[in-house]
């Protein structure tokens, strides 16, 4: 007996082991097969340092932007399909290929700094792990569960896919972790039928939810004994802006005037503002570069940094590196050719 518990322990251990290698090979590989190259360009920024932001995290935002885009997708594919029919694997992929792309061109904007960087990993090693898990489950006995069902969705499929739609917008400028993962798993309880499926629906969402709802806490916990990221920016336009929600006119600096701006998808939506009033921009958080995302029918976009699907959508994702100074401009200028704004990626 003894002899057989140690050895079914050893295969637990082996397991585990073998699942934590898997997670970290996309580390090692970007950090052996994806090093920065070329040199960063000189630039005398007008904004003093206390307002620098590192010119290299406005690729190494994406990453995490990839997390909320992949929600986006699996809530398109929600909104008229079933769980199993989204690409979990390619989802996975999606992050770490674009991750190493945006390594290597990350060395002519001074490289990744490092505890940004190992923050990305631990995300994106917990997004593939969320993912497998999804997948693992969603192929098989999800699957099975609406071979059952039959063609016409259950209230609960109609619910979860409400619930992916609204996760995916609240992410857009809110951390994963203040989602009330407790309440979306409340509704389920309240709303399922009697139905095969949205039993299934509440025992599994439910499970997901309630795990997620603890390790929001805990992540929750060490934001709040680390600090929270500025949710706040400085840059040089040059001339003062109307009055707007967000935007804080400092007062003349070199040659623009110096105004302070909220982040996230909030300053994607204020940049497309300034560039309405013709408003150049001439400095981001001492920075001369910045990345974008476009979205277009067509699969390639001149001088995209990276090109890719969406899922769900029928349509391409292009990363867009450009001079700050031509933001304005070039926001002005995708109305014209059949291209939409996604996000503009702040430091």
């Amino acid at each position: 007996m003894i002899v057989k518990l140690a050895r079914a322990l050893g295969a637990t251990i082996a397991a585990l082991l073998g699942i934590a290698l898997l997670l970290v090979l996309p580390v090692l590989y970007i950090e052996t097969s994806c090093r920065p190259t070329g040199t960063a360009a000189p630039y005398d920024p007008i904004k003093p340092e206390a307002h620098h932001r590192p010119e290299s995290r406005t690729l190494l935002t994406y990453p995490e932007w990839h997390i909320v885009h992949a929600y986006e997708d699996y809530a398109e594919i929600l909104r008229e399909g079933d769980p199993h029919e989204y690409g979990f694997l390619r989802g996975i992929a999606g992050f770490w290929t674009t991750l190493c792309d945006l390594s290597a061109a990350s060395g002519a904007h001074g490289g990744f700094p490092g505890d940004t960087k190992t923050m990305v990993y631990v995300v994106g090693v917990s997004f593939t792990a969320e993912l497998l898990a999804k997948a693992a489950y969603e192929e098989t006995l999800g699957r099975a569960a609406t071979w059952l069902r039959g063609p016409e969705p259950a209230p609960l499929d109609q619910l979860s896919a409400r619930q992916a739609r609204d996760y995916a917008v609240f992410l857009r400028q809110v951390p994963w972790y203040r989602w009330d993962f407790t309440e979306a798993a409340d509704a389920l309880a309240a709303e399922a039928t009697g139905a095969l499926r949205d039993r299934e629906r509440r025992m599994a969402l439910g499970l997901e939810y309630r795990g997620k709802a603890l390790y929001a806490e805990a992540i929750a916990a060490a934001v709040a004994s680390t600090g929270n990221d500025a949710l706040r920016l400085r840059m040089i336009v040059d001339r003062a802006p109307a009055p707007r929600d967000g935007l804080e006119v400092i007062g003349p600096n070199g040659p623009g005037i110096e105004v302070e701006t909220i982040r996230y998808r909030a300053l994607t939506e204020m940049l497309q503002g300034l560039a309405e009033e013709r408003i150049q921009i001439l400095e981001i958080a001492g920075n001369d570069d910045i990345m974008l995302t476009v979205i277009s029918d067509e699969a390639q976009y001149p001088d995209a940094l990276i090109s890719v699907p969406r899922q769900g959508f029928g349509d391409y994702r292009h990363l867009v590196l450009l001079k700050v100074s031509d933001l304005s401009v070039t926001l002005q200028s995708l109305a014209t050719d059949n291209t939409r704004l996604e996000h503009i990626h702040d430091y």
